[in-house]
């Protein structure tokens, strides 16, 4: 029951709101000249750092920030992606990736709450916010003193990589080469998914507690805009919420000839799908295409989307990637 209650109360703040990162690199330090005279050291101070949130706020920071608190997984994934991971001090309870994320201190995000004494005793010069967290929050720790930025979910891909920007400006590192090598491959799987002529029918479960009624991807989320933009027509997609309960009447009219089971990390599997009342008739079932799935490559918005829509696309149109 805590679990369908999460996932209800996750969805419901993740309207568009990740290929792994790349592996966090190094920062380097500049060498420490021992001979230079001391006349010769520069005094001139940092450039300050100012940037509109996705709240409309503006946030200044006088240097780029050394010790940030990650209030949900994508932000933390982003982090990493672009080389912070060492200037990561905190990070909500869900961030599970990359593995040293795991060593991090946990400032709690279960059913959306966070203790704010754990942040405060961490003494961060940056709070990293995501649409998952609510305006109230980012009032509630500025208020305790905390330079916090609100980073808005994206909406495309396109817009993932601006993000990546953002968190680049904030903790000082260049994010050109790890955009340019997301958007190669992005082009990449644009360049296979022009030639398909046929699209398969795609049923994405996110959640079937009731199996009879499970959730997916409706319009206006990244489960849609990925599911499409790898090659496959989300049967979800037709629905009116972002994020619906699909009956079963509707999943067998739809007929899909591809099931996803994003819900497979709550031990759903092809098996137990099988076994399910009423569904030995769907195409998917009847060929054995029901494939287990990371949902976190579709609901976190950060840089494993690209992990996403490749995995998708290799399982839509398989032909493409031999």
């Amino acid at each position: 029951m805590l679990r369908k209650i999460f996932v209800l109360t996750l969805l419901a703040t993740l309207l568009l709101a990740g290929c792994g990162p790349a592996s966090p690199s190094t920062p380097t330090t500049a060498p420490v000249s021992t001979v230079a005279p001391a006349t010769e050291v520069s005094t001139v101070a940092p450039t300050p750092i100012i940037l509109t949130d996705g709240l409309g706020r503006e946030v200044k920071l006088d240097a780029p920030a050394q010790r940030v608190v990650s209030l949900a997984p994508s932000n933390t994934e982003i982090l990493f992606s672009i080389g912070a991971g060492r200037q990561v001090v905190g990070r909500d309870e869900f961030s599970d990736f990359p593995e040293q994320a795991k060593g991090l201190a946990s400032i709690g995000g279960s059913m959306g709450q966070y203790s704010t004494e754990a942040i405060v005793a961490l003494k961060p010069d940056l709070v990293l916010a995501a649409e998952i967290n609510t305006p109230e929050l980012v009032k509630q720790l500025e208020d305790l003193g905390l330079k916090v930025y609100y980073l808005k979910n994206p909406k495309t891909i396109e817009e993932m990589y601006g993000n990546l920007e953002i968190v680049g400006q904030l903790t000082g590192h260049d994010v050109t080469d790890l955009i340019s090598s997301l958007k190669a491959r992005v082009a990449a799987v644009d360049e296979k998914i022009a030639t398909v002529t046929e699209k398969p029918m795609v049923f994405y479960e996110i959640d079937a507690t009731d199996a009879s009624k499970p959730y997916t991807y409706g319009p206006n989320t990244f489960g849609d805009l990925l599911i499409t933009r790898a090659g496959g027509t989300n049967i979800g997609g037709a629905l009116k919420d972002p994020y619906p309960q699909i009956s079963l009447e509707q999943i067998v009219t739809s007929n899909p000839s591809i099931i996803v089971l994003g819900d497979s990390l709550y031990g759903i599997n092809p098996d137990s799908v099988k076994a399910r009342s009423g569904w030995a008739s769907i195409e998917a079932v009847k060929n054995g295409n029901i494939f287990p799935f990371d949902d976190n490559l579709v609901s976190r918005p950060g840089p494993r989307l690209v992990d996403g829509l490749e995995q998708l696309a290799k399982l839509f149109h398989p032909e493409l990637f031999k």
